[in-house]
């Protein structure tokens, strides 16, 4: 949910969030029934049986309305989503409630499980490794080259005790990616500079802040949770249209402003995150340790196919997972007690169609993942891939722990003991980095 222009190109903001890659194994015998459209309301349910967060469509849910929608992507301008606009993704959502939880059943259409994140590849022509695009690429003529090598990943965006105005009738749009030609004060005399490529966000006021739901296969996916952020001022558009990109008000939850930068435009500096979900699986190295500079994974599985990822705990002593320590200048990685050739075969080369094809068996994961923690952990989530789409399913309590405002609380408007309606909006990312379609202006209603 992004795009919002507002001066020349003022790109509104989206939602963002969630991944799931929980289980290995699929259910194939659940079949995605999107039914007929819907308005934009989704209705949560109340129910005294909560459903079993497990990714399998339990009758629990029979009795809960579907919202059936379609998400599309957006021209937030400056070519940012080129190859994908327009594009639209099919899904259906559902949800319920008890005293404790809200719980949501999420169905979206997909024809390919994708939770790999530029893995490695080696090419032999060049004697380098390198790591494939995370989005679609494209030569000067716009035709394609590549496929990207990016991730199915859903996202939502909620506003945290009504405090962005903006945020009830225009949801995603309510924050702001920064594409706009700013003038850089910083330098004298000042200078206009183009700013092309920004993906930040930012609320319109000091005391705005927009909960973010990410299910991201590389954040705490793998391990059963949605990846819990939230969205601030950051310095507002006195930051950003000076500066160009400085205002990046999307935050992971637990961070907090620490103070601010020492020189102008002195914007606002958070705490350094420790709960981290994944890293990138890269170094550089010397070929033939007095060399060229060049970069290569980081860690490797010996002998492993078709892994998406390599998790923390494998890297630990005794793990599964070794480190590299020398490559030489014909590609040749070396670990303690073996060497991987990718010269021999194409275990670890493309294959294929060059524009399409895809990766030997062997080619190592760009990631590596551990478990998001504390209040980035906040969704407990499942993620099912069936063969034609993605079943996720996913609970949160109504209020969390939550002290620093970083949490939509869902009581927090109680009339009675009636839960108050909520808008929200809805991103959905196929196969790609930040690349999304959105369904902005979405309604949650409570039903007893």
């Amino acid at each position: 949910m992004k795009l919002f222009k507002s001066l020349n190109f003022w790109v509104a903001s989206t939602i963002l969030l969630m991944i799931g890659y929980a289980i290995s194994c699929t259910k194939n015998d659940q079949v995605l029934d999107l039914g007929t459209p819907s308005t934009n309301e989704l209705f949560s349910l109340k129910t005294s049986a909560a459903p079993a967060i497990d990714g399998s469509i339990d009758a629990a849910w029979e009795n809960a309305t579907k919202l059936n929608f379609t998400a599309t992507v957006p021209d937030p301008g400056n070519n940012l989503f080129s190859g994908y606009i327009n594009e639209g993704y099919k899904g259906t959502l559902r949800s319920m409630y008890d005293n404790d939880y809200i719980y949501f059943l999420a169905e979206i259409v997909d024809a390919e499980k994708s939770v790999k994140s530029a893995p490695w590849y080696f090419n032999p022509t060049t004697k380098r490794w390198a790591q494939e695009p995370t989005a679609r690429t494209f030569n000067s003529s716009g035709v394609m080259t590549r496929e990207g090598w990016g991730e199915d990943k859903l996202a939502f965006l909620w506003n945290i005790d009504n405090s962005t105005a903006k945020f009830n009738t225009q949801t995603c749009y309510a924050s702001c990616h920064i594409f706009t030609p700013y003038v850089d004060y910083s330098v004298t005399p000042a200078v206009p500079k183009s700013n092309a490529s920004s993906g930040n966000h930012y609320t319109n006021g000091v005391n705005e802040k927009l909960d973010q739901w990410w299910l991201h296969p590389n954040r705490g996916f793998f391990f059963n949770n949605m990846d819990d952020n939230y969205q601030d001022w950051a310095g507002g558009p006195g930051v950003t249209n000076l500066v160009g990109g400085s205002g990046n008000g999307r935050h992971f939850d637990d961070l907090v402003v620490s103070g601010a930068s020492t020189t102008w435009p002195f914007a606002p500096t958070y705490t350094s995150d420790a709960t981290q979900g994944s890293f990138n699986n890269r170094q550089n190295l010397k070929l033939d340790d007095t060399g060229s500079v060049v970069t290569v994974p980081l860690w490797v599985v010996p002998n492993e196919s078709n892994y998406d990822f390599i998790k923390g705990t494998d890297t630990l002593s005794g793990g599964r997972a070794v480190k590299i320590t020398n490559v030489s200048s014909a590609g040749v990685l070396t670990y303690v007690g073996g060497t991987i050739d990718p010269n021999v075969g194409t275990d670890y080369q493309r294959i294929g169609d060059p524009v399409t094809g895809g990766i030997g068996p062997k080619s190592i994961p760009g990631v590596i993942i551990t478990p998001v923690l504390r209040g980035r952990a906040d969704i407990n989530c499942v993620s099912i891939f069936t063969g034609t789409g993605w079943i996720y399913e996913f609970k949160r309590l109504l209020k969390t722990s939550d002290v620093l405002k970083q949490d939509i609380d869902f009581t927090k408007g109680k009339d009675g003991d009636q839960l108050v309606d909520q808008p929200f909006g809805v991103a959905i990312f196929n196969k790609s980095n930040y690349q999304h379609a959105i369904k902005p202006n979405l309604l949650l209603k409570f039903q007893k």
